[in-house]
């Protein structure tokens, strides 16, 4: 381990140079490039016209048959029927012609009337024939008009008085309009006059003057009802427009193994580009270009949105191992799907890069991460046709991913890997129940048990890997994982029991500091879990000598009452240079070290150097200091003002909120005063916030009780 950390450590360092850093993502690039390749290279198959297919094929893109589209465009112009227009305006027509007719006849009656009386001056005797009643009556009448009208027709006009011509040419021009306004086909024209016929019948006028109206009436009856050529044309427009083209759809088997290759099976294998000799670069330029976008996103995160160096290149290096894992288990399983023609990719255990990335990083890398690899998955899982993406496994892989995000969100699932796994293979299961039923698929009862125990699978196998990973990776790379601080958390751990055993009250003094710091800590966005865990251990170094520090005296006498301040100062200052070198050789984490030896910063020891000046006037301030380091992370500020305060109200005789309120204050503001957190970037807002979670939780733990009586004047009250 010490080999594979001290490699990383040498990575780390090319990693300060940005060009290390660009040429570690080509190469994350390059290697995602090689796995995706065989998934994107256009196919090219054997097939000759009238023989057998040596293998199914599918087509690896959607494209149109336009041939078919043609077809179809066709068969449905050829269904669309003529349109026939009514010519509205022909009613209109007839029946002013009518009209007319029959004025024009009364007109005549009229002038031709013996009783009338001749204008002033004229000298003409009236006509009295029938024939020129007619001749008269022809002449108001167009040529066209009296050639389509009967002799006996005009007879009857010229005969017949006023009144018979005002009945008969209402009730004409009523049937000839009723007739007239509804449709009238050339092959419907004598209908059409039998109908006007059978309307006129019920005239209140008879002989010839209905014989005659009759006669005209038919006359009348013509074809309303012509072909429209416009009309027509812009209703197959529509109709051919409204046909969807013909498309061969991505995945849709165009030949099935050992079926003939007809010319239409022929046709759509050159559609989809089987067929083509000459090759094509386009989908190793999209490739290209969608592997170039998603590793440009993640630069762009790793060099602008990470401040802190260290925790920089310890992320892209995690980031970059558990990606190349994961890929190359993808690519695997994808491989032996493809030989056992199955769906064995549901197996792929995609939740375990979010499980590594979430517990050793953040959710945010764990998030990106998994979207990354669920838009891979598409291509990798296409079963190797080219431009086919398998959308329902990226969603699988990345519904997974963010579920186990999820579920290890939970506190109590924090160090319960195994657990998470056992209920991420059961929404797996769901998951995959669910896109086989969005998709209407049916299979049989093995193949349901197959799916299922491919979820499960899934799910078991991330939290597996996950836990055998993760020892690799806190080695390596000396992260503190919230699962490795919960294992040093465990009361059985030999050093906690050590100081149980040897030091009860140092041990006790440790879980009250753990209360106090884990909430504040918490209450300002820091990792209360190491801020609980690294209180824990703060005064292991006491547990050398436990019984010069005063919680563990038990009334004892204090032995450094016999001592020289110089001697005093050496033991207490020692418990912090003791409990680093005890810690560290422990291989603890480096952050639990410089809780160890940072909780004290340089504070002064004010009892011994007070009790020395009063010996020796000359005696330095700095040889009573805390050797150091100050803090520089906010959980061990945090960890030093609890320690001070938690010693300090102990101490008090009767603790009110009032004075414990004011002893916080003085001792963060000594802490402000004396530089202890010059070196931390915890903020003044934060530090205002800390004294408000250490006065809330100490008043809970220092609350007034009330005061029993003692028990003879209890028993005294109860004989009373």
């Amino acid at each position: 381990m010490n080999r594979i950390q001290k490699f990383f450590t040498q990575i780390k360092g090319l990693l300060v140079h940005r060009f290390f850093q660009v040429l570690l993502f080509i190469i994350l690039g390059l290697f995602a490039y090689g796995l995706m390749f065989s998934n994107v290279k256009p196919e090219r198959v054997q097939v000759e016209l009238f023989k057998p297919a040596e293998q199914t094929i599918r087509s690896t893109k959607t494209v149109e048959d336009t041939y078919k589209t043609e077809q179809e465009k066709e068969e449905i112009s050829k269904q669309v029927a003529d349109v026939y227009s009514l010519k509205k305006e022909y009613a209109k027509n007839k029946v002013d012609l009518i009209s007319s007719i029959f004025d024009s006849a009364i007109e005549v009656n009229k002038e031709t009337d013996p009783d009338e009386e001749h204008k002033e001056g004229d000298k003409k005797e009236p006509i009295k024939t029938d024939a020129q009643k007619v001749s008269i009556l022809k002449e108001k009448l167009t040529d066209e008009v009296n050639k389509n009208i009967e002799e006996s027709v005009f007879l009857a006009l010229v005969q017949a008085d006023e009144d018979e011509l005002k009945i008969a040419k209402d009730s004409t021009i009523t049937a000839v309009n009723n007739v007239m306004s509804s449709r009238i086909a050339a092959s419907d024209v004598e209908n059409a006059k039998k109908k006007v016929v059978e309307e006129l019948d019920y005239m209140s006028i008879g002989g010839d003057m209905k014989k005659a109206s009759t006669s005209l009436a038919r006359t009348a009856i013509i074809q309303n009802v012509f072909f429209d050529k416009d009309k027509t044309e812009e209703q197959r427009r529509k109709a051919v427009e409204s046909v969807e083209p013909i498309r061969i759809l991505q995945g849709q088997i165009i030949v099935e193994e050992n079926q003939l290759v007809d010319r239409d099976v022929y046709r759509q294998l050159e559609l989809a580009g089987f067929l083509n000799t000459e090759s094509t670069i386009y989908p190793y330029i999209g490739l290209l270009l969608f592997i170039f976008l998603t590793f440009a996103a993640f630069y762009y995160y790793f060099y602008y949105s990470i401040s802190k160096k260290d925790n920089k290149y310890n992320q892209l290096l995690i980031f970059s191992l558990v990606f190349i894992l994961s890929m190359a288990t993808m690519k695997t399983i994808s491989i032996l799907a493809d030989l056992k023609n199955s769906n064995l990719e549901y197996i792929f255990p995609g939740a375990m890069a979010a499980m590594l990335i979430k517990i050793l990083l953040n959710d945010k890398l764990a998030v990106a991460m998994i979207i990354l690899l669920g838009s891979y998955g598409t291509i990798i899982f296409n079963g190797d046709t080219p431009g086919n993406l398998d959308f329902s496994m990226g969603l699988y892989i990345i519904f997974g991913g963010l579920t186990a995000i999820i579920i290890l969100s939970r506190p109590n699932f924090k160090s319960k890997v195994l657990v998470a796994g056992l209920l991420l293979s059961l929404i797996n299961m769901a998951f995959v129940f669910s896109l086989i039923f969005i998709m209407d698929s049916h299979y049989t009862r093995m193949e349901y048990l197959y799916y299922a125990a491919a979820a499960i699978g899934s799910g078991v196998g991330s939290a597996v890997l996950t836990m055998g990973l993760l020892p690799f990776f806190e080695a390596g790379f000396g992260i503190l994982s919230s699962i490795k601080l919960i294992e040093l958390a465990n009361p059985n751990h030999p050093l906690l029991r050590r100081i149980l055993i040897e030091a009860p009250g140092t041990y006790h003094h440790s879980v009250m500091v753990a209360n106090l710091a884990e909430s504040a800590c918490e209450a300002i966005g820091s990792n209360g879990l190491l801020a609980r865990v690294g209180s824990y251990y703060h005064d292991i170094g006491k547990t050398k000598r436990p019984h010069f520090f005063i919680e563990n005296q038990m009334n004892e006498e204090n032995p450094h009452d016999r001592l020289q301040p110089e001697t005093s100062r050496d033991i207490i200052i020692a418990h912090a240079v003791d409990g680093g070198e005890m810690l560290r050789s422990h291989k603890f984490p480096k952050e639990i070290v410089d809780i160890a030896e940072q909780h004290h910063g340089t504070t002064l020891l004010k009892f011994f150097y007070h009790k020395a000046k009063k010996q020796d006037e000359s005696t330095l301030e700095s040889a009573y200091r805390y050797p150091g380091p100050r803090a520089i992370m906010k959980e061990v500020a945090v960890i030093g003002i609890a320690d001070s305060v938690e010693a300090a109200v102990r101490s008090m005789k009767h603790p009110t909120p009032e004075k414990i309120e004011e002893l916080v204050s003085f001792i963060i503001q000594d802490r402000i005063s004396d530089g202890q957190f010059d070196e931390c970037d915890i903020t003044m807002r934060e530090l205002s916030i800390v004294k408000h979670s250490l006065c809330e939780s100490l008043n809970g733990i220092f609350h007034s009780r009330i005061e029993y009586p003692e028990p003879d004047k209890l028993g005294q009250k109860v004989k009373e």
